[in-house]
């Protein structure tokens, strides 16, 4: 019996859904939902628009290649499940003590501590998990887990604005920090495990370790061979270009909309719309990628979003701040989940972390040197 079980009954569609419910939580509402409570904290504890936004910036640029280091090595040597269960630690008590800021230099600690959270429970882990259960059908099983960063990424600014109309920013804080333990801890003890090992299993359900290499599946390479490679060095800037990029018009999309005299209310709306588009960008793209070369899907996705941000020259116009959101929300979900499936393909599995680690660092420099 090599044949692979595809059917429902496979573990490894748990781990899918533990995925997606960690990125739903910790990059799409926490990630693309923070801007909205930007102009809050500028009304309500007056800050300046550099102070509001440089918390997080800060937290990416400082904190995020030390730790993304840190997670990268302890994911290759523990396991994932640890490392996510720590950071949804940070992350949702990091919020919880947003609802009792003062001062500039305490949301700055929290912003840190958050963003710490975000890469020990975020996408690096996430993309090992499911790159670990799956071997055959990684694009499409990525593709699932990754609706969960879409999807909630695509509420985020209407429940946060909702939240914040109803009950106050700092309630809001609270409330979101409170529903990520209150879910992802029971998620993370009961159903993530970091291997299909772990439970007797192989990837994709083989019944033997014959039909798990079915799927592509490459030597594993070390990381000091790998970063000599001209492949390591061309996923590292298309990357770090493209993740900046979005990174860049994720954090100021509301108040761009704003300064071309959009309301609060219109621009959340205008973000949903952008990171529903990137649900479809990230199904569709599941199934491309395990169908054709990925590397080459990676550069057509690229070439789309570069096109799309040449729209927002033109963004006083209503239409075309709609199709940026289209076009660039459905490219922008289409890139996060290819760099670990390239990745993957490349360098196999054993030193994925550390890898993805890497590019997290140049991820990092990118929202550096973005304007």
């Amino acid at each position: 019996m090599s044949k692979i079980l595809q059917g429902r009954s496979f573990y490894g569609w748990w781990i899918v859904v533990a995925a997606f419910l960690n990125l739903f939580f910790t990059t799409g509402i926490v990630y693309y939902g923070f801007p909205v409570f930007y102009p809050s904290l500028i009304d309500s504890l007056g800050f300046s628009r550099q102070q509001a936004t440089a918390g997080i910036f800060f937290g990416f640029v400082v904190m995020a290649p030390l730790f993304g280091l840190l997670a990268g090595a302890l994911i290759d040597r523990v396991g994932a499940r640890a490392v996510i269960l720590c950071g949804i630690a940070f992350v949702g008590l990091s919020l919880v003590f947003m609802g009792i800021i003062e001062t500039p230099r305490q949301y700055y600690l929290l912003c840190i501590t958050e963003v710490v959270g975000y890469v020990l429970a975020g996408p690096i882990p996430n993309q090992v998990l499911i790159a670990n259960w799956f071997r055959t059908s990684r694009g499409r099983s990525m593709g699932y887990a990754y609706l969960g960063l879409g999807l909630g990424g695509a509420v985020s600014p209407i429940l946060i604005h909702s939240l914040i109309e109803n009950f106050g920013w700092r309630r809001a804080f609270e409330a979101i920090g409170v529903s990520i333990l209150a879910v992802l801890f029971p998620v993370g003890i009961w159903i993530t495990r970091s291997t299909p090992r772990e439970m007797g299993l192989l990837a994709d359900g083989a019944a033997s370790d014959e039909a798990a290499g079915d799927g592509i599946e490459v030597h594993p390479v070390p990381v000091r061979m790998a970063i000599r490679t001209s492949n390591f060095w061309l996923l590292l800037v298309g990357s770090t270009l493209t993740i900046g990029a979005i990174g860049t018009v994720t954090s100021h999309f509301i108040l761009f909309l704003n300064d071309n005299g959009y309301s609060r209310g219109w621009a959340s709306r205008a973000l949903s719309i952008l990171l529903v588009s990137s649900l479809a960008g990230r199904v569709t793209v599941g199934y491309v990628a395990d169908r054709f070369t990925r590397k080459n899907v990676m550069a057509l996705f690229y070439l789309v979003l570069a096109l799309a941000i040449s729209l927002l020259f033109i963004g006083h116009n209503s239409a075309a701040v709609y199709g940026f959101a289209v076009v660039f929300g459905f490219a922008m979900g289409a890139d996060y989940m290819l760099i670990p499936l390239v990745a993957a393909d490349c360098f196999g599995l054993t030193s994925l972390g550390k890898l993805l680690a890497l590019i997290i660092m140049a991820d990092s420099l990118a929202r550096l040197m973005a304007p």
